[in-house]
């Protein structure tokens, strides 16, 4: 190639070695590969600490300056190249020879996995052919690249939940960095899913920190973040109503955190005046041991009636006090009741106006119930850490 070609490479090169500055963390590599005839010399340039250049069956670590010192070098010895640039989402490809030097975008985030979504019969926000990589390591994916048939409906529900994600980022505004809070994180699906979105598709900077009792599910999720080059992620065993977060929280979220681990869940929130809550409650056994009403006695008799209201009043005053505690407070119905019966979110914004009438209304249902809800006796335990 003669100069004039190296001096176009050379322009687009630098654009390209800027974008891979300024996108740390979504950046893959960048190939180069060189033609002489029909022969093919390629090269890859990685990025960590240092540049790396892999050329020629030599790896030296550079920096901006002196790689294109090298590459300019390397270019006229050839008849043409094509030098692509990828990180997680885009692809940029550069032919170039005598005749022309052209420049194209591809969008990674165009590809549909077919089979994936025949298979499920929706499609996906993390598209399954975007994620191989990571729904492989949660053990989602099956080795022939298919959602697992005991999975789908665990991944259905992560999916929808992170469709759902969307309204609340929007509430809460843009933030240089989002700090993520999964209490009670268990196998850390939600958060590794949730992750994945954020950073490589919506090229978001957001930090993940998981927080469980258990030290097994602990050490997974670590080995998980470790083996995926997750290093925005770590995970924690601690007890959810001793632990005091370090930094305030922009979202805690919480799937089917069972029985009162929810109720950590949204005290920790509540304590540490997370801009957002969102959480998918399961098992409600704590009002259900404690609630009775005598009006109500010819209904709660029957044990299966008395538990249906349980958990009906259980989410109703967990809102209650979520509203009386400065946040505005949504219910939907998560995910068809067909996939699962704990299909309640429950979606708290912060916005620090105090609700008083929520809060009468809760310690009404309180007095009237007989009961002392445990989102109350978690949220009291610890005083509001003052972010």
């Amino acid at each position: 190639m003669n100069k004039k070609t190296v001096s176009k490479i050379n322009l687009f090169f630098s654009g390209l070695l800027s974008r891979m500055e300024e996108n740390r963390d979504f950046f893959t590599d960048i190939t180069i590969n060189f033609k002489s005839g029909t022969k093919n010399f390629p090269a890859k340039i990685l990025q960590s600490d240092k540049i790396t250049l892999d050329y020629q069956a030599v790896k030296r670590n550079t920096n901006r300056e002196e790689l294109w010192e090298i590459l300019a070098d390397e270019f006229p010895k050839y008849d043409s190249a094509q030098i692509i640039y990828t990180e997680r989402g885009a692809r940029i490809v550069i032919d170039a020879d005598d005749k022309k030097v052209n420049m194209r975008h591809e969008d990674v985030t165009s590809q549909v996995n077919e089979t994936s979504a025949v298979q499920t019969g929706r499609e996906y926000v993390v598209n399954p052919a975007l994620a191989t990589d990571l729904l492989t390591e949660i053990g989602i994916l099956a080795k022939n690249g298919k959602i697992k048939n005991d999975k789908i409906r665990k991944y259905n529900q992560i999916d929808y939940f992170v469709e759902l994600m969307q309204g609340v980022l929007k509430e809460i505004g843009d933030r240089d960095e989002y700090v993520i809070f999964d209490a009670a994180c268990g196998k850390s699906y939600l958060s590794f899913v949730m992750n994945f979105y954020m950073r490589e598709i919506l090229k978001k900077k957001c930090r993940f920190i998981g927080v469980d009792y258990s030290q097994t599910v602990i050490d997974a999720s670590k080995r998980m973040a470790k083996n995926l080059g997750y290093n925005n992620m770590e995970f924690i065993k601690a007890d959810l109503t001793e632990y005091e977060p370090s930094v305030r929280p922009d979202i805690v979220i919480s799937l089917h955190a069972c029985d009162t681990a929810t109720d950590m869940a949204l005290a920790l929130g509540i304590r540490s005046k997370s801009r957002a809550i969102v959480s998918v409650p399961c098992c409600h056994k704590d009002i259900l041991k404690q609630y009775s009403y005598e009006p109500f006695e010819a209904i709660t008799r029957h044990g299966i009636l008395k538990a249906r209201l349980a958990d009906t009043l259980t989410d109703g005053i967990r809102a209650a006090y979520l509203e009386g505690a400065g946040y505005k407070v949504s219910m939907i119905e998560y995910i068809s009741p067909l996939e699962t019966p704990k299909n309640i979110m429950i979606r708290a914004v912060y916005t620090g106006k105090v609700n008083e009438k929520s809060k009468r209304d809760y310690e009404n249902l309180k007095e009237m119930l007989s009961v002392k809800p445990a989102v109350e006796r978690f949220t009291e335990r610890e005083k509001s850490y003052g972010f």
